[in-house]
């Protein structure tokens, strides 16, 4: 893939950028090389990493990952208290709001990545967006922390004003999220809907831990299934993982060896083989794969789709 000479003038830049995010489309896998020259020149959508209810078990260490590897911070940092982990006690309304609000203001969908009862978080804001709770939902802005007197948002996408609720998100995940939990915790909403995946998705991913005590996935799962059109694949994460230090991947990508071996891995084909003889850490390497892998898939879609609206409106005078 050519890549773009440092030191060209910022509009053909830019226009280079666009050209190479755009020729990245139908690759079964976007490389290394392809996230530091092209993707990560490019805009990005916004993660929302959700945490647990342990308030000491965060979703820093796995978004320092995400920036090691070659994500944008800025868009990974909650623009609010400046924090890269959001409360696994957020309210879903409030998220949802702000992902219109966000959506909205750069025209790219935000990721919702949640662990352990942050997982129960993003699903429920699946829900909120599905109509489930409501069929309003405020604009809530992430800045001021407030609402907006308003239900609808001017799609940047399209252009036409919509509401709030209907909107789908390109990609989310719920980690080592469980049942039980929640009947202990009395989060009874969600009881029926917590293996649902409804269609304000695109694609989901859940990874359960096998034997996870806290999670109470005690000798198998029950599976998340879809409720109509979302892609929803479940994968099931080896015993030794542990439910408390699944965020802790930021070493992955210190190392060469770790970082080409996510670089490389495709889900569902055979995974890339790692060097033998090699005393590293590659402890949560595989949802750290997984996710890595989603991520960049979707990076890569939002700003695709961004940038065929800004050429569609440029080809139409606008």
């Amino acid at each position: 893939m050519a890549t773009p000479s440092a030191t060209a003038p910022g509009h053909a830049l830019r226009d280079d950028v666009e050209r190479l995010v755009l020729y990245t489309e139908g690759q079964s896998k976007i490389s290394r090389q392809d996230v530091e020259q092209t993707l990560a020149l490019g805009p990005a959508p916004r993660i929302i990493a959700v945490q647990g209810s342990l308030p000491f078990v965060t979703m820093k260490p796995f978004a320092q990952f995400l920036i090691a590897m070659g994500y944008p911070a800025s868009r990974i940092r909650n623009p609010h208290d400046g924090s890269y982990s959001y409360s696994g006690y957020s309210d879903s309304t409030e998220l949802a709001g702000s992902l219109a609000w966000y959506y909205e203001r750069e025209g790219m969908m935000p990721i919702l990545i949640g662990h352990s009862r942050g997982g129960m978080v993003v699903i429920k804001v699946l829900h909120e967006l599905a109509g489930e709770f409501g069929d309003k939902i405020l604009v809530w802005n992430p800045l001021t922390g407030e609402a907006e007197n308003r239900i609808t948002i001017r799609d940047p996408i399209t252009g036409a004003e919509r509401p709030v609720v209907g909107l789908k998100v390109g990609y989310a995940a719920a980690i080592a999220t469980g049942k039980l939990p929640r009947m202990l915790l009395g989060e009874w909403t969600m009881l029926p809907r917590l293996r649902k995946i409804p269609d304000t998705v695109e694609e989901f991913t859940g990874f359960f831990i096998e034997w996870d005590l806290i999670a109470g996935t005690l000798g198998g799962a029950e599976p998340y299934q879809p409720e109509g059109s979302a892609a929803v694949r479940n994968v099931t994460l080896p015993a030794d993982y542990s439910h408390i230090a699944i965020p802790m991947t930021e070493h992955l990508a210190v190392h060469d060896a770790t970082r080409n071996w996510i670089s490389e891995y495709v889900p569902g084909e055979r995974p890339p083989a790692f060097p033998a003889n090699l005393n590293i850490d590659a402890t949560n390497i595989l949802h750290a794969a997984e996710l890595w892998y989603s991520i960049k898939k979707h990076w890569c879609q939002e700003a695709q789709r961004l940038i065929r609206a800004k050429r569609g409106r440029v080809a139409a005078g606008g």
